[in-house]
């Protein structure tokens, strides 16, 4: 909401939780919220991919005073639950 307020610009603004997560890191959380029982391949043969994630969320701060509130984990269960609810 406050983006909507108060940024009109065309600059892209992250809004997560600015904090640096292995793809692996990030694979295996998923696997345990969504129950996922089956196997996990990595290609090893395509290794140029972005091997972790972090969003840089100073924009956000800087232009509109927003800091993430909900934690990554929560944020990531509460988008699993929404996304798989009927």
């Amino acid at each position: 909401m406050l983006a909507t307020e108060y940024y009109d610009g065309d600059k892209a603004v992250n809004i997560g939780a600015g904090f640096e997560i292995t793809i692996k890191d990030l694979v295996e959380k998923i696997v345990k919220l969504t129950g996922f029982a089956g196997e996990i391949r990595w290609d090893a043969t395509k290794p140029d991919g972005q091997p972790r994630r972090c969003l840089d969320t100073s924009r956000a701060k800087g232009l509109f005073d927003f800091e993430a509130t909900t934690s990554f984990d929560e944020g990531l269960k509460a988008t699993i639950d929404w996304y798989m609810a009927d």
